[in-house]
């Protein structure tokens, strides 16, 4: 068990080594509020705007989300097992200067780069619903995997 942990352990590591050396051409100014040493990680998604992040901190994050130089959400990425074994994050909270509008839990059968199994992406938004649906018009669109309710 230890081994294939160990081994787990060091295939995540190698993909994510890859997704960091593959990182989007950089802005000249880094947005107002998202930590000096965040780097941004993707360009403009749909709806949710350019990502930011430390990359010792990834996959997992936190992850920041900006929209024309203003942050608009945090978020953290939780696999299907953590939250089958039982898990706490007690410091999801907004940057200093902005409050949680609302949250968004949405589910992702088959991971993403850097994080190839199935996950939960967390985000805490800065902004209104209607806001958000304005972010990056124009940008790359995301695969929903998100029920709605009915």
């Amino acid at each position: 068990m230890r081994r294939m942990t160990f081994i787990a352990s060091v295939a995540l590591a190698a993909s994510l080594a890859s997704a960091a050396a593959a990182l989007p051409s950089q802005p000249k100014i880094h947005p107002a509020g998202i930590p000096k040493d965040a780097v941004m990680i993707s360009p403009c998604i749909q709806r949710m705007g350019e990502h930011w992040a430390n990359r010792k901190n990834l996959p997992t994050g936190p992850i920041y989300g900006t929209w024309h130089d203003k942050p608009v959400f945090t978020e953290i990425v939780v696999s299907v097992k953590q939250l089958q074994d039982g898990f706490n994050w007690l410091n999801i909270r907004a940057l200093p200067g902005y409050t949680i509008d609302h949250v968004d839990f949405e589910f992702e059968p088959h991971g993403h780069a850097g994080f190839a199994v199935p996950d939960y992406n967390i985000h805490a938004y800065y902004v209104s619903p209607a806001v958000q649906a304005t972010i990056c018009p124009n940008g790359k669109r995301r695969a929903s995997t998100t029920v709605k309710e009915s």
